[in-house]
C-alpha cells in the first residue's frame, strides 16, 4: 500500500446524548452527538436501524429528509421530526 493521504485527522470534544423513547408508531433509540463540526448540526445515530445522518433545523424543514436518511415511513419520520425539533 502506498503512502496514505489524509484529508483531515482531527480529534474534537463531543457531547453525546443517548435517548430512548416510545412514540405513537414505534420505539426510537438514538445517540445524538454535538460538536463544533458540521456548522452547528448534530450527528444523529439511529441505533436500531444502524443508520446515521447529520441533522439541523434546516434539514428537519426539508420534506422527506428523515424518511430518506433513516429509511422511515412518513408517520414514523413525523414523530421523530417532532422530537428532533426539541433537541437539534
Amino acid at each position: 500500500m502506498g503512502e496514505r493521504f489524509f484529508l483531515y485527522d482531527d480529534t474534537v470534544e463531543t457531547k453525546t446524548r443517548f435517548i430512548s423513547f416510545m412514540g405513537d408508531e414505534e420505539r426510537h433509540d438514538l445517540a445524538i452527538m454535538y460538536s463544533d463540526r458540521y456548522y452547528g448540526k448534530a450527528v444523529v445515530l439511529d441505533i436500531q436501524r444502524n443508520k446515521f445522518a447529520i441533522v439541523g433545523a434546516d434539514d428537519l424543514n426539508e420534506e422527506g429528509y428523515l424518511e430518506y436518511a433513516f429509511g422511515l415511513s412518513e408517520k414514523v419520520a413525523a414523530e421523530l421530526t417532532e422530537f428532533l425539533y426539541e433537541v437539534v
